[in-house]
């Protein structure tokens, strides 16, 4: 693979790559008024954004916001539908092909083949290690504050300058990272496809500091949330300390207050679950917020207005959650709770399906 992206921009920028772009970004969405439209003229609105792109016209279009409150409250920004498009065209023919081969192998958020549950199993097998080592040894458990409000678009276009030769598309991308949705220069939208990737880039600076420079093995992380563990409590301490000044110094980030170190005999609470060396729990937030659901959906059944099936599509993703950890006596408990289910005038079959983005 050559050292930087060179001589691509042009000969990717093709209709037929356009369009797979729209087939991936239509993805389970295609009943959606602004696709519909989009689509009774298609080839024609694919030929103009291939244009615009190649005659350095094209401009992102307003973002429209709207919050989310879990896991936790949010501001997301989405695009019109064609500039996402237009990054999934980007993120599928530069980013995936070139920075994702980078990224170290303990690096899971966003990526094809890892996600959340190779992330747990890969932090229970480091405390495994560790066990047999050391026997007691220390956690370090970091996320970091405000993550993608905070990312400093200049320090994130360096990045990718010193990996991107192309001046067409490094240009490109740089109408991608400096956006008009943040003052200053300094955040990235949470909603972009491109978003994603360009934190995992921001990041992978830290990745190959904790990993080349502190030497450290057992390092796993997940978006802006890392683990480390150490033989003992300096050494963990120590690390918190460099690694925040590392942060500060070379990406303009802090640690959240909640990072810190501890015993072993903890166990870490890490992508929901709480982890221990030889079995994993699921963490009490996850346990409280389907017991709020199981009330909420009993009392509407109640009064015969509960979306049954919506119910189940969701009480199975909770399942799916909860099969990769030590759950079978709570499984069971919190189904008996679910008043729709065992109704004798609704029988519904629970079908084992996983919708981890849920939770």
């Amino acid at each position: 693979m050559s050292k930087t992206l060179k001589n691509c921009f042009y000969s990717k920028l093709t209709f037929e790559k356009m369009l797979q772009a729209h087939n991936r970004a239509k993805l389970h969405k295609s009943n959606k008024d602004e696709i519909i439209k989009f689509e009774f003229n298609l080839e024609n609105n694919l030929i103009n954004l291939v244009n615009s792109i190649r005659n350095g016209t094209y401009k992102l279009g307003n973002y429209f916001s709207f919050k989310i409150y879990e896991p936790k409250e949010r501001i997301i920004k989405a695009l019109p539908y064609k500039d996402r498009i237009v990054h999934q065209w980007y993120v599928e023919e530069f980013i995936k092909p070139f920075f994702i081969p980078k990224f170290i192998n303990t690096s899971f958020a966003c990526l094809e083949n890892r996600g959340t549950h190779k992330a747990v199993l890969q932090v229970q097998k480091y405390l495994r290690v560790f066990e047999q080592k050391y026997k007691d040894y220390w956690i370090l458990k970091c996320d970091i504050k405000g993550f993608f409000y905070n990312i400093d678009q200049n320090i994130l276009f360096n990045i990718l300058k010193k990996q991107i030769s192309d001046k067409a598309l490094l240009k490109f991308t740089k109408l991608l990272v400096f956006n008009n949705s943040f003052d200053n220069n300094i955040g990235i939208p949470i909603g972009n496809l491109t978003s994603q990737y360009f934190a995992n880039i921001y990041l992978n600076e830290l990745d190959y500091y904790v990993k080349h420079n502190l030497k450290i093995k057992a390092y796993v992380r997940y978006m802006d949330d890392f683990i480390l563990l150490a033989k003992t409590k300096k050494e963990a301490k120590n690390l918190k300390f460099v690694i925040s000044n590392f942060l500060a110094e070379h990406l303009h980030l802090e640690l959240n207050h909640k990072s810190r170190y501890y015993p072993s005999s903890m166990g870490v609470n890490f992508c929901g679950y709480r982890i221990f060396s030889t079995h994993r729990l699921l963490r009490q937030s996850s346990k409280k917020k389907i017991k709020k659901k199981i009330k909420k959906w009993n009392h509407l059944y109640k009064l015969n207005k509960l979306n049954i099936p919506l119910a189940i599509q969701s009480l199975n993703s909770w399942k799916g959650h909860i099969s990769h950890c030590n759950s079978y006596n709570l499984e069971k408990k919190t189904i008996n709770k679910c008043n729709f289910i065992f109704d004798t005038n609704h029988t519904y079959e629970l079908i084992e399906k996983e919708y981890y983005s849920l939770f």
